[in-house]
């Protein structure tokens, strides 16, 4: 079943997005909690337009994530965590720790934005984790957590 997506839904698509997902997925979630339409041939029509008039302001958004990617090459970011003697962390660091000090280097990234490796961190030493700035611009971002 097409669809189009009214805003962006993690690991399918981002808004205006035309995709094709089981028809269950469509009509028990996706539509009914607002994430999307049905792609019909008038809703593609309003969507071509949308994507018309947006296209100018898309382009200066891409330029300021590319800006903010330029930035944050520049930035080290150090997280410090208590350890056992082992170098094992108790807990783990996470993306609220890493957006808090990358905006003390004096760049805003929203936490959500950020995407720490599935096992996690749970060890001292230099890790690397995923920026999604833009729908087009992701930057891979290099931290170390030490121990404290």
């Amino acid at each position: 079943m097409e669809i189009i997506l009214k805003q962006d839904v993690q690991n399918l698509g981002s808004k205006d997005d035309l995709v094709t997902v089981k028809k269950g997925y469509a009509r028990n979630f996706l539509i009914p909690q607002g994430y999307a339409v049905i792609a019909s041939e008038s809703a593609k029509k309003v969507m071509e337009e949308n994507i018309r008039q947006r296209a100018h302001k898309e382009a200066k958004l891409k330029a300021e994530a590319e800006k903010i990617a330029e930035q944050l090459k520049d930035i080290k970011v150090v997280i410090g965590a208590k350890t056992s003697s082992a170098g094992k962390i108790f807990g783990s660091v996470n993306n609220i720790q890493l957006a808090e000090k990358i905006a003390e280097q004096g760049v805003e990234i929203e936490r959500k934005n950020i995407t720490i490796p599935k096992d996690g961190v749970k060890e001292v030493g230099t890790h690397t984790a995923k920026v999604k700035l833009h729908r087009e611009v992701v930057v891979d971002f290099e931290f170390e957590v030490v121990s404290e």
